[in-house]
Order: C-alpha cells, then structure tokens, then sequence
C-alpha cells in the first residue's frame, strides 16, 4: 500500500513538472522594453498601431516596419529570446515603456492618429494605500495580537502591570458572603478572625496582637477554596485583589517580579485590604528541585523571590493580608510557608454528612424541589463528596428533571444525577450480545451477594447492568451509612473480597473468567499491596512500613528511593498475593452457600436490569453488616 502511495506521488510531481515546461515551451515571450526617447521616435514616424496606458506604463504594438528601422532607431540589432523564433513578426512588434510621465502624451496620441486606451495616472494614492498603509497597518495588529498574548495588553508599557481583579468597597457589591458557604465551618471561623480584624483592630491591637501577614488555603479541589475567598471580599469592606498565580510568569524574563511589585504598590495604596492569590504553586514551587546549568535564569524562581522580598517588606499594621490557595501544599517552597510570611495554614478539608447536606441546601435554595427529596439522605449516599461535586449533582438533577418536562425536581431525579457523577452516563443504546450479558449480571451479582454477607463491608444499595461511562458494563453501589476516617484491619479485607466476588461468580456459574474483573483486580492489589507497606498489617513484616521515600537528585529532580533488601520485597509479594488469594477463597465460599440467592438475584437483573436495595433485603435476606452493627450496638448497651 505504501509504494503504491509513493508511485502516485511521483507520478503526480512528474506530471506537474510536464505541465509547467509545457506552459513555459509554448506561451509567448515577454515583450521588449524600450526608452521612452524610442517610443518618441517611433511616434514621430507614425510607425505605432496602437497602445495601452496603464499606472505610467505604456504597452504598445507597431506597425509592419523593416528590421533596419527597428535597428535604427533603438541602436542595436534584435536579438530574438529563446524559444521565440515562432513569435518572431509578433515580438518584434510589441514593446513595452515603464515609468512614463509625459502630460501631452495623450494630445500627441490623437494628433498621429493611433488608437489607444486607459490613462497614464500615477495612481500614487493607491499606491501609498497599497505599499504603506496597507503593510504598517497588518504589522501593527500583529504587533498588539502578539503583545496581547504575552500580557501586554494594549499598552506595551503595562507588561509589568499586576493584572489583579479590583472588588469595591462596598460588600453589597459582592454576591458571595459567609451565608454562601457551606461544609467547612471551621475555616470559616478563622477567616472571620481576620475580617473582623480588618474592621475592628484596636481589638486586638490593645493586647498587641499582630495581624496575620498570610493566611494559605489548603484542601483538595472542589472544596470552596476560592469561594471562601469571594465571601471574605464580601464580608470585609475593603478592596480585595484576586489575582491567579498563573498571571505572573510570561514569556519574557522579569515580567513576574514586575507584576509582584507592582501588585505590592497597589496594595500598599489601598490598605487595609486583601490580596488573594489563587493557585500559588504556579509562582511557589521548591526551588530545591529546579537547579540549572550553564547560568540560565528562571522565571519562576525570579517571580517567586520578589514575593518572598515583598512579604517580607511592609508592616502588617498597614492592614494588608496575603491570602493563597494551593491543593498541592507538599510541592510549594519552605521559604514560603515559614512564619513571617504565610503565618497561618487553614485546612479546607471535604465536608462530613453535617456539612454536605449544609452545601445541598445552598445549592437547593433556587430549586423546585418535589415533596419526597430528602436532603439528609442524599448527603448520606454522597460520602466523599466535595462542595463543587454537590453543585454538579444539583445542576444535573435540575436537567435531568427538566429533560423529562417536569415541574419539580424529585428523589429520582437526584439519585440519577448521584450515579451519573459516580458511574457515568447511561448508555441503554450499547448493544451487548445475550452471553455477555449474563455474565455480566452474574458478575454484579457477585459483588452484591458477597458484600451484603460479609459483617465489615459497605452496605449494598443498588445492583445494575445498565452499560455506564467508558467500559462499565454494570456496577455495584456500596457506600458508607456514615463518614469514615479510620479502617480496621477486617474492613479492608471484606473490602478486598467484595471487590473480588465478580471474579469468583464467574469462575463458580461458568467455570471459566472474563476480562470484566481488570478495575476490581487493581483496586484489590492496591488495597492490600497498602496493608503490607504503609499499614504494617502484615503478620511475616510485622508493624513496619516500607513506602518508598522521594528525595532530591543530583542536579536536580527527585526519584523515589527503596529502603529495604531485595528479600524484604519478596516478602511484599508473597504477603500481597496471599492476601489476595485468601480473599479470593472467603469469597468463592460464600457464594457456594448462597448459590441459590446468587441465581436468584442474576435472574432478575436480566430481567429488570435494575435491582434497588428494597428489592435486594427481599432477594438476599438480612444483611450481614446490619446483624453486625446491631450486635455492637447491643453489646455497648451492656458494658454501659
């Protein structure tokens, strides 16, 4: 295939190339060029038959005249181009003049009777429109285009402007405030502190208390970091700069430290307010990781030693506060953090139960909600959830309610919107043949059978097959009734054998394994690869951990050292894989006992798809955990 491509490609540039000598070969010559002083002589003579006046250009033809004439008047023999012997009578006879200004030409013209057209016009205007404005005026849009993207702006002088966003005075003008956030009480309460710090500090001036010079946000994505910082602008009544850390480092060197500075001024002039920099790893970065050879300059180094100068530069007396966000405190620079500078770290951590169902009804408060949706229980089934999470699951609900043409948001519609956030979006329309599908109800029906008879896993709340985002061909909803922080032992490991009950249900109805277990495979050799290395929960390792540590490298960069023997990971592997081997069993042996149930439950999700977890108590009985809990709970009421 590919030298019948290269042929067509040759044979196509040959083919070009004969059309173009055959252009060459056959078109005309160009015709001559002579004075002006010539074309006089000619016209004395009355020899031109006509001419064309075109822009102070004259192309003309002559009259049948002798080569003698011709020789005569222009002073030397013809001398034919090359390939014009066939033109021969037709290029002796037309000639061409450039740069011609002559006003009497045309009077002269009509005196000797030869037929002419156009006009010798100049055309200088077109010509400056054309040749000069035309050409600076491209260069200029250009010019700014380019400068606009490097941050110049409009002015080429404003590169080393601070591009912050400026809010009023006047906190009506801002439309977040405290009453808008939600879930993160804590972090609330010290940014209080500061605001009314900022309105109120003879308060806390008169026990000579200092205001903070920084306060750094820290928390995963989502959190309400940024939030937190709008409702401060809203709440303190003083200008507040929002800047992203991004906006200083551009292309040219020195541009970043520029904007710090001028950031600084701006600040100093305004004070007391607020200068909020938004993802600071952008300009914070370790500098012990970027060391570079042959003397070369780093921007970002640059841009952050001019923050670093400029914290360190103005009195927190003057009312000015730094505040920062960053989700990646391990990576900013030890300078940085020190005390002095950013004095404060608060943790914007994800919400407990208490906090998402606070954020629901932040979210809910401009919705139309239906009389069945309970708040409490979809913060219960939302465990883990960030706040911009639960702004998703909102907006999607209110689509999803308004794409089927209701009037109000339900249950329904929010549960949907909780799976389409967790699992993807539902693809009825994946066609999958009848054999797959049974094994993959089958498979669900294993995860779902051995996790609802196992004491220390998460309870069961819906069992489907319905095709769900890139390569989910069911799934099996488990989550906590409550939030979790610490794991047992025995949690992880009848989490390991519900991951691996698909695998065995396969293994036990068919008698042969799909690829449908690969992400329940590696979720369950993650687990337990954790409970060997970081947990110690390993008999053979004992109370050790062997996580990998990260340390600098020469010349920069870091790699991730191994501090234990060759011996000692054999033993991780050993230990990983027995685990996983005697999860692998406990599973197989429940869905022995339970084989009934488990055909059971397959056969009805191939028939309605969907099985809720009403639905599962009346196919699978009890739940094992709910026995589980319910003994503890009967047995704290003894001790007390």
């Amino acid at each position: 295939m590919e030298k019948r491509v290269k042929f067509s490609l040759w044979y196509l540039v040959f083919l070009v190339m004969v059309l173009w000598f055959w252009q060459w070969l056959m078109a005309p010559p160009a015709p001559r060029e002579i004075t002006y002083k010539q074309f006089r002589d000619y016209l004395a003579r009355d020899l031109i038959a006509r001419v064309e006046l075109k822009d102070r250009v004259i192309v003309g033809e002559l009259k049948a005249v002798p080569d003698s004439v011709i020789q005569q008047i222009e002073g030397h023999p013809l001398q034919l181009p090359a390939r014009a012997e066939r033109w021969k009578e037709q290029w002796k006879r037309k000639f061409t003049v450039v740069r011609v200004q002559d006003d009497q030409l045309v009077h002269d013209l009509q005196v000797h009777g030869v037929d002419y057209k156009g006009t010798l016009s100049s055309g200088w205007v077109r010509d400056l429109f054309l040749l000069w404005i035309v050409p600076l005026a491209v260069l200029v849009l250009i010019w700014g285009y380019v400068f606009r993207r490097m941050g110049g702006g409009p002015n080429v002088m404003s590169f080393g402007k601070a591009r912050a966003k400026i809010y009023a005075e006047d906190p009506k003008k801002s439309r977040v405030t405290f009453a808008d956030v939600a879930g993160i009480d804590e972090a609330v309460e010290e940014v209080k502190e500061i605001v009314d710090f900022l309105k109120n500090p003879k308060k806390y001036q008169r026990l000579g208390g200092k205001l903070p010079k920084g306060v750094l946000l820290v928390g995963p994505p989502g959190t309400g970091k940024t939030l937190l910082a709008k409702a401060v602008a809203g709440e303190a009544g003083v200008p507040f700069f929002s800047i992203s850390g991004s906006e200083f480092v551009e292309m040219f060197v020195g541009v970043g430290a520029a904007r710090v500075r001028d950031l600084f001024a701006q600040a100093r002039a305004k004070a007391p307010c607020i200068v909020f920099i938004d993802e600071i790893d952008a300009i914070g970065r370790s500098r012990a990781h970027g060391v570079y050879l042959g003397g070369g300059h780093d921007e970002r180094e640059s841009t952050l030693n001019q923050l670093l100068t400029e914290m360190d530069g103005f009195d927190s007396s003057a009312g000015v506060v730094i505040m920062a966000a960053t989700n990646r405190p391990d990576v900013l620079d030890p300078a940085l953090l020190r005390p002095g500078r950013f004095d404060r770290q608060i943790v914007v951590d994800r919400p407990d139960l208490n906090g998402r169902e606070a954020i629901f009804r932040v979210h809910t408060r401009n919705l139309v909600l239906g009389k069945d949706v309970d708040l409490r229980l979809l913060a219960a089934q939302t465990p883990g959830f960030a706040g911009a999470e639960i702004a998703n699951v909102c907006n999607e609900a209110a689509l999803l309610a308004a794409r089927k043409g209701k009037s109000r948001i339900e249950m329904e519609d929010f549960e949907e919107a909780i799976e389409r956030v967790v699992a993807g979006l539902k693809k009825r329309n994946k066609l999958i043949n009848p054999r797959e599908r049974e094994i993959v109800a089958y498979h669900e029906s294993g995860h779902a059978t051995v996790g609802w008879f196992l004491p220390h896993a998460d309870p069961v709340h819906k069992v489907s097959i319905v095709p769900r985002g890139v390569g989910a061909l069911g799934y099996t909803l488990q989550a906590p009734l409550e939030d979790r922080y610490l794991l047992t032992k025995e949690e992880l490991l009848d989490r390991i054998t519900a991951l691996l009950g698909g695998r065995a249900a396969e293994q036990l109805v068919f008698g042969t394994i799909s690829t449908g277990a690969q992400n329940d495979l590696q979720r369950a050799t993650e687990i337990a690869r954790n409970m060997v290395v970081v947990y110690g929960m390993s008999e053979k390792l004992g109370n050790l951990s062997f996580v990998e540590s990260e340390q600098n490298s020469f010349l920069g960069g870091s790699a991730l050292r191994r501090e234990f023997s060759e011996e000692t990971a054999r033993i991780v592997d050993e230990e990983v894989r027995r685990i996983v081997e005697e999860c692998y069993k406990h599973a197989t042996e429940i869905l022995r006992d339970k084989r009934e149930r488990l055909e059971k439950l397959a056969k009805t999700l191939l028939e309605k798809e969907i099985v809720e977890r009403p639905e599962l108590e009346a196919i699978l009985g009890p739940e094992a955990s709910d026995r589980f809990r319910q003994e503890e709970a009967d047995q704290h009421g003894q001790e007390k």
